[in-house]
């Protein structure tokens, strides 16, 4: 773990890190170019290329007698969890549907919003190194809850039967057992067996995020999420062992390019939290993934306040914002730009990971700045509402002759004139 102090000019660099490696770029923009005028013919070769998955165009779809087989292997334990972490989402995604409104503006004219939600889009939930069954019910299942008619999956060949089992649960149209770069290909160009979507949402590694960035105009993202990250704030209040377990908890997700920051105005808690995090690591099974984060992504910040502790966070934007202090709302309002904010001791970030409601795909890189979280909006369309009444336009229509004027658009200016004339 690295140690640092306000004022350190590594905190700055930081503030900077970038969402994936950019000399990627070059390799993903090949692959998804050869998918596009090549369709299933490079999906087969990349999916055995890099899954080592030999599939015909016939096989790439997960058919109904695969997923039924997959469900009876997941325990009654599991299926509970999963049930009852997709009511959690789903009400939380229902709290916040946008809902059609007018009013009057002023005399004559009435505005408004109206919003539907989009037809078709995709989800990508990555295999890796560890099934993440969570993420298909922080994305399909608040697709399903927006009311997306046709929700299409992809994910790595040879899914995880719990991960198939939460497709169905979550309302999935279509499985597709494709990974990674060639897999968020299929989604935004489609191919011959496949049809395009209209967005794409969901994390992955740093491949598939450039690949979603490198889409982006094509069809729609959610945002360019990279590796995960978590910033926790903690005071001499905050219970070490809490701290250490949360800090961890990112570290073991696999890329090695997660970070785990802890900031704190305490020498004793950043000296504690040091030492546990070596005592509850050595206890865990994925150790090598976590030594790696811990010996370049991991970082503890000592402060002269709370107030500095907020500043720090504001400026690095996490994707997990934890706040241990005696006041953590009190913190919180000083921090505008993060994810996820979770208060207190007794808030854990693997909470919002899998059932707290909020879901789980959230801005990185510093992108929490100008990007938000997915949510239910994410899977609407908006149309603006605009209606005048003769009154109205012949009152108004000066504005518009102006404007005209000023832009040199003189058909824009006749649409006013002939009406007030």
């Amino acid at each position: 773990m690295i140690r640092l102090h306000s004022g350190d000019a590594r905190i700055e660099e930081l503030f900077r890190r970038p969402g994936y490696p950019p000399e990627i770029e070059a390799s993903v923009a090949e692959i998804l170019r050869n998918v596009r005028e090549r369709g299933d013919a490079a999906l087969s070769e990349y999916a055995e290329k890099f899954d080592h998955a030999k599939l015909a165009p016939a096989q790439f779809r997960v058919s109904d007698a695969e997923i039924a087989a997959a469900g009876k292997s997941v325990t009654r334990l599991q299926r509970k969890a999963l049930h009852e972490a997709l009511k959690n989402i789903q009400s939380f995604a229902k709290k916040q549907k946008p809902k059609d409104y007018t009013y009057t503006a002023r005399r004559g004219v009435t505005l408004g919003e109206q919003f539907f939600p989009m037809e078709r889009v995709g989800v990508y939930i990555p295999g890796g190194t560890a099934p993440l069954v969570s993420t298909v019910i922080h994305t399909a299942g608040i697709a399903r809850a927006a009311g997306v008619r046709e929700i299409v999956a992809v994910t790595p060949p040879n899914t995880h039967p719990a991960v198939l089992y939460a497709m169905h649960l979550a309302g999935v149209s279509e499985i597709y057992r494709l990974g990674g770069v060639y897999g968020i290909a299929a989604l935004a160009f489609g191919t011959e067996t496949i049809r395009p979507v209209e967005k794409v949402v969901g994390p992955g590694n740093a491949y598939v995020t450039a690949a979603k960035k490198l889409i982006f105009g094509k069809v729609a993202i959610d945002m360019v999420a990279g590796p995960s990250e978590i910033m926790v704030i903690a005071d001499k209040s905050a219970p070490a062992e809490f701290i250490a377990a949360d800090f961890l908890s990112q570290a073991e997700h696999g890329s090695g390019l997660e970070q785990s920051v802890l900031v704190s105005d305490s020498d004793a808690v950043l000296d504690t939290v040091e030492k546990e995090v070596e005592r509850q690591k050595a206890t865990l099974p994925r150790l090598a993934t976590v030594d790696r984060v811990l010996a370049k992504g991991a970082f503890l910040i000592r402060v002269k306040d709370l107030d500095e502790a907020a500043r720090i966070a504001e400026s690095y934007a996490p994707e997990h914002l934890e706040i241990m202090t005696e006041n953590p709302e009190k913190v919180a309002r000083h921090v505008h730009a993060a994810g996820a904010i979770f208060l207190g001791p007794w808030t854990p970030e693997p909470a919002g990971d899998f059932c707290a409601g909020p879901s789980h795909v959230l801005p990185t890189a510093g992108s929490a700045k100008f990007f938000r979280g997915l949510a239910v909006e994410t899977f609407y369309r908006r149309s603006s509402i605009v209606r005048y009444s003769e009154e109205a336009i012949r009152r108004e229509a000066w504005i518009i002759e102006e404007f005209a004027g000023m832009e040199g658009l003189a058909a824009h200016g006749r649409s006013g004139t002939i009406r007030r004339k």
